[in-house]
């Protein structure tokens, strides 16, 4: 079981956050945070799993809970709902620590699959903020294409998807494949690429 502490300051949002998530028989919303000082404070006495964290709220912002609710429990994997998908918003939610980024005109899918992606280690993006960053990386990285001749077709085309912002479910509706098996494919591109983590992986890529 996922559990889950929802923070948004607009009670209509996490009442239907909640509503979602309470269908889903893996996922248990623990607590809900209006603030981002109440964040912190349930965050160290709920200890959820995952913290679906707004960015924009009175008192404590969203970025400053973020990285008070890490160094206390470093091991708590914060993904961040927000409507604003700009770089004065996103870079510094990455830097306090956040594992992912969905915006909140997402799909209700996306937003269960991030859940569910950030509790077993993945950084769930929104494919266009996961485009722009990647397009960002790419124009500042030094390092020439890398060679690519290890991998399998079924993996450059999971690569390529990758690249593209899709997600384990949509990758594997276009290649016809299971999820577990996009996943196998994915670990197994992290390892040969030297990839901690999907945008990383989604850099690499872009560049070759």
């Amino acid at each position: 079981m996922i559990r889950v502490l929802l923070v948004d300051d607009q009670h209509l949002i996490r009442a239907g956050l909640r509503m979602l998530c309470d269908a889903q028989p893996d996922i248990e919303v623990v607590g809900e945070a209006d603030n981002g000082r109440e964040a912190v404070t349930l965050a160290a006495r709920l200890r959820p799993d995952v913290v679906v964290m707004d960015l924009r709220m009175p008192g404590v912002d969203g970025i400053t809970a973020t990285s008070r609710i890490l160094a206390e429990r470093p091991a708590t994997r914060i993904l961040v709902l927000t409507t604003f998908g700009d770089d004065d918003h996103l870079y510094p939610a990455l830097t306090a620590g956040a594992c992912g980024f969905l915006l909140k005109d997402a799909p209700p899918t996306e937003l269960l699959d991030g859940i569910r992606r950030a509790a077993v280690g993945d950084s769930p993006f929104s494919p266009e903020v996961l485009r722009r960053l990647v397009q960002r990386a790419v124009h500042a990285r030094p390092d020439p294409p890398r060679n690519v001749s290890g991998l399998t077709v079924r993996e450059r085309d999971v690569l390529r998807l990758v690249a593209e912002g899709l997600s384990n479910t949509e990758i594997a509706d276009q290649l016809h494949i299971g999820v577990t098996t996009v996943k196998t494919h994915i670990t197994s591109l992290m390892t040969k690429t030297d990839s901690p983590n999907r945008v990383r992986l989604a850099l690499f890529a872009r560049s070759v």
